[in-house]
């Protein structure tokens, strides 16, 4: 700092006149000519060298010493005053004439501070910067053709991709997966997350699910776009390596699956599992029965056991151990690890540990490849935000309903349960929180029962005198007999029948009927979720075995979920966050 604002050189200390260099980048003594100052001359009357002195010596204290010198900004000091002779008695001139410099001495305190907290705060930030950038430079980024990234827009509830790949990289992963796998959707999870940030559900989809693969298209590396086919009836896991395909033909898969927009993905591979596990101190699991797995190696005592790296891998790897032996209870034991690991990750335990953060951090960035939408560690610090009020008790784990694949006589994979799975994804694209279901229905069915209480007032019909025609207005192919289906085997709706299509596509859902029959029309409108404007009472009595007419529209979501009335959720096996099961 240049004292020469702050009065006579002479006065000062030269260690008071350090300064900052934009051109080294180091703190050095200033002797300002223009204000009168020369430099120091030595006891021979040469003026000293101003190279810097090496930084092994302290010249701090040294008087022979005027030069600059690399390094922090050292602590000011007075020049000190010599005793009159005769001790402290009398006052010298010099003496009298520092104590005038209080208010002086006061403020060259302050400035020491700032400049102090200069170096400090610059310090900071360029390891900041630097931390920054190590973390922002691990992140692999892919753009998918023509997906387009919201990000978070408040009030918008989004999706996020999550797809861990049976891909063979890295040390230690030759005993996993298959040798020559590009890469497939080994494990994948559709996390939504609820406009309100209160809630969010991670749906697990199976590998081994028979749907359709869209056409999608990939960026080549030489910049070029490739077009790939699609597929018909194709297992789910292609949809990522196979043939090319990115995660932007996985996303589109998903969305053609589900119906739900998927607005990111985060694609890992086996080593994420190891890295994230060991950054955060190990996972606790619990199994029922101890476990010697000869194929994954995995060993472990019945009760509760901590984790990490290759165990951790082993345990969300192995399907021998557990259940039937199957994907499905393997993706069980993979929610109870990730709610495991989410819990451990919301720690005190992490979330206090400088190193344990870096070291998250570090793995986190160096396992991911994600879309360039949150392709930086500002963008992941944002979706972490939304993420991070959301309590672990409203992180419900689910699976997508399956039913064995009818087209195998031996069936090895599976297809979505007709009724069930339409309701799952109806609920989460109604934003339906699977931990608030019950009391979310209740009070839909409490506000639908109000507006319809009039109309609906009355006594029902059994379901076995419910006759129906159902025609298909909605331009969905088969939406008529899926309908027939859920009717006839679910509700004991036996007298219904399939009229094809309708002479014309319908806009809404509606249900013509007789005024003899509104006790039916009642019954089938508790079933569908008919709000009272879908309802069609006639003028004439129909004939005794007459049936009502029901088109669908343009509305209709899938057999078993509600037209209008309160999208439910439909009773599937789920884990919240917050819970520890034991894997059985």
């Amino acid at each position: 700092m240049d004292a020469h604002s702050r009065g006579r050189a002479d006065e000062i200390d030269p260690a008071d006149q350090w300064v900052l260099n934009p051109q080294t980048g180091n703190y050095e003594l200033r002797l300002d000519h223009s204000a009168g100052q020369s430099q120091p001359r030595t006891s021979s009357g040469a003026r000293r060298s101003t190279v810097p002195a090496p930084a092994s010596r302290d010249t701090s204290a040294d008087p022979s010493v005027g030069a600059p010198v690399e390094a922090p900004v050292p602590g000011q000091r007075r020049r000190r005053v010599s005793e009159p002779e005769g001790g402290r008695g009398k006052e010298s001139p010099a003496s009298r004439r520092k104590r005038k410099q209080g208010a002086s001495r006061k403020k060259k305190v302050l400035l020491w501070t700032g400049g102090t907290m200069a170096l400090v705060l610059v310090g900071g930030a360029t390891g900041a910067y630097l931390l920054y950038n190590k973390l922002d430079g691990n992140i692999d980024v892919v753009d998918p053709v023509g997906v387009e990234s919201k990000g978070f827009r408040k009030g918008e509830a989004f999706n996020v991709l999550i797809i861990g790949t049976d891909k063979r990289t890295g040390a230690g992963n030759s005993g996993y997966g298959d040798n020559n796998s590009p890469g497939h959707a080994d494990t994948t999870i559709l996390f939504h997350v609820s406009k309100d940030r209160t809630n969010a559900t991670a749906l697990s989809i199976p590998r081994d699910l028979m749907t359709t693969i869209p056409e999608c298209q990939t960026r080549q590396p030489d910049g070029q776009i490739l077009t790939i086919p699609g597929q018909q009836q194709a297992r789910f896991n292609v949809s990522l390596g196979q043939d090319g395909r990115d995660p932007g033909c996985t996303m589109r898969t998903v969305k053609e699956l589900t119906g739900l927009t998927v607005d990111h993905f985060m694609m890992v591979d086996f080593n994420a599992v190891k890295e994230l596990t060991s950054a955060v101190g190990g996972v606790k699991v619990c199994v029922e029965k101890a476990v010697d797995d000869p194929k994954s190696h995995l060993k472990l005592p019945a009760g509760e056991s901590v984790i990490e790296g290759e165990k951790a891998l082993a345990f969300v790897r192995t399907r021998s151990s557990f259940g039937n032996k199957s994907d499905l209870d393997r993706i069980k034991v993979q929610q109870q690890f990730l709610g495991s690991m989410i819990r451990q990750m919301k720690s005190n335990e992490t979330l206090t540990s400088p190193t344990k953060l870096y070291d998250l951090a570090q793995a986190a960035t160096d396992a991911l490849t994600v879309d360039k939408g949150i392709g930086s560690l500002g963008k992941l610090q944002d979706l972490a935000g939304e993420l991070s009020g959301i309590d672990t008790k409203n992180i419900a784990f689910a699976t997508l309903p399956v039913i064995d694949n009818p087209d195998e006589p031996k069936p090895i994979t599976v297809v979505p349960h007709p009724t069930q799975a339409p309701q799952l994804f109806a609920a989460m694209q109604a934003d339906t929180s699977l931990t608030e279901v019950k009391k979310k229905q209740q009070d839909a069915k409490n506000a639908q029962a109000q507006a319809q209480a009039k109309l609906l007032q009355g006594a029902r019909a059994e379901a076995v005198d419910v006759r129906v025609d159902v025609f298909n207005g909605s331009g969905i192919q088969g939406a008529a007999q899926s309908t027939i289906n859920w009717l006839q085997n679910e509700e004991g709706v036996t007298r219904s029948t399939n009229k094809s299509n309708a002479p014309e596509k319908a806009a809404k859902t509606t249900l013509t009927y007789a005024p003899n029959q509104a006790d039916q029309a009642r019954k089938l409108a508790d079933m569908m979720g008919l709000a009272a404007t879908a309802l069609k009472p006639g003028t004439q009595d129909a004939a005794e075995r007459e049936p009502m007419t029901l088109v669908l529209g343009a509305d209709f979501k899938g057999a078993g979920v509600p037209i209008n009335g309160p999208v439910k959720a439909p009773d599937v096996e789920k884990v919240q966050a917050d819970k520890q099961v034991c894997a059985k």
